[in-house]
């Protein structure tokens, strides 16, 4: 459960970090948002996929 945590975490500290960069180097407003879902989507999906196996 613990290492479940930690892998949530991790996976939440990289998605903020895409996000600065995004902000940060990505000139063009939409694509910085089109970009930003993408993150939030990828980060989502690897968080289902950690946490799904606690369900069985």
């Amino acid at each position: 459960m613990i290492s479940v945590l930690i892998g949530v975490l991790i996976i939440v500290v990289i998605g903020a970090i895409c996000f600065w960069a995004i902000d940060k180097f990505a000139t063009d407003g939409r694509l910085a948002n089109l970009l930003k879902l993408l993150v939030v989507l990828v980060c989502l999906g690897a968080i289902v996929q950690r946490v799904l196996p606690l369900t069985y």
